[in-house]
């Protein structure tokens, strides 16, 4: 069995099974040893862990997955990766499940609780182009999910732990931070995979909340009002409400609304907490 980790045996592999890079999938292996160590360091794997790994490709990360969780369920959508995993760099594995199949479309409940789990963890070198559909899915089902440590653009980990007022502040840090804290554990130059991607990448561990930070009446609405904000980065909140086709406020409304907070009608929703956000979605609510 090949150990994965390094420029050699993985081209090794690829050229043995005569593997294309399918430009659909986002395929970028990791070939550092020591990047791999810090995302099994940072999503803290135990043996009393069930682990669930998201585009597992050739294994590389799997192997060590392996090596540290109880059981390891690897879901892949490139059907052929499947003969790599199964008959060459995790056969000598018995604590594996391989899994040929698209993430959104698999019940991770039923996954954990046939695997004897309460909660499982996720750990991904995820697809970029895929990325916060494929958090956003886990987190808005309310799969049971201890934590999420993934690969992920840089730029996209930077927006995850942005706070309020800085520029990489929007709609996605406000919902990461609705659901989990996050931190950054490593930064990962190109030169880490095969093939180099064109951007850096962040290896960032999303640690789900036991209790949320804000309770709005509607936490459906209160994204809402956040997506509207956004949507026109450079717009007032009030004009960007107005012109939302989500939601049904007048200016005047929404004016109300926020004066009624001690809000100005000229804020904009890049200097909003999610507290605000909660609490201007509420009083929004109360006038209908």
């Amino acid at each position: 069995m090949a150990t994965l980790g390094n420029p050699k045996e993985t081209i090794a592999i690829l050229n043995k099974y005569n593997f294309s890079f399918q430009k659909k999938f986002g395929q970028n292996f990791l070939i550092d040893t020591h990047v791999l160590d810090k995302i099994v360091n940072a999503a803290g794997i135990t043996k009393d862990d069930v682990v669930l790994e998201i585009g597992p490709g050739i294994g590389t990360l799997t192997q060590y997955l392996c090596e540290n969780a109880g059981h390891v369920i690897a879901v892949e959508i490139d059907k052929n990766l499947i003969p790599i995993l199964k008959n060459d760099t995790l056969k000598d594995y018995d604590n594996i499940t391989i899994i040929n199949d698209d993430i959104l479309n698999l019940d991770i409940a039923k996954l954990a609780h046939e695997h004897g789990a309460g909660s499982i963890k996720v750990v991904a070198n995820l697809p970029y182009y895929i990325t916060t559909p494929i958090i956003m899915g886990l987190l808005e089902k309310e799969a049971p999910v201890k934590s999420i440590t993934v690969m992920v653009q840089k730029e996209v980990a930077l927006r995850m732990q942005a706070a309020p007022g800085t520029k990489d502040y929007g709609a996605l840090s406000l919902a990461i931070g609705y659901y989990c804290e996050p931190y950054i554990a490593a930064n990962v130059p190109p030169n880490c995979f095969i093939p180099r991607p064109n951007v850096g990448s962040a290896v960032i561990r999303l640690l789900l909340r036991e209790e949320k930070p804000v309770r709005p009446k509607s936490e459906a609405h209160m994204f809402k009002i956040i997506r509207a904000s956004f949507n026109q980065r450079r717009k007032t909140l009030v004009n960007g409400i107005k012109n939302s086709p989500e939601l049904g406020y007048t200016r005047e409304q929404t004016e109300a609304a926020l004066l009624s907070l001690g809000l100005g009608a000229s804020v904009r929703g890049e200097t909003l907490s999610l507290e605000e956000f909660a609490r201007i979605s509420d009083a929004l609510l109360d006038m209908e």
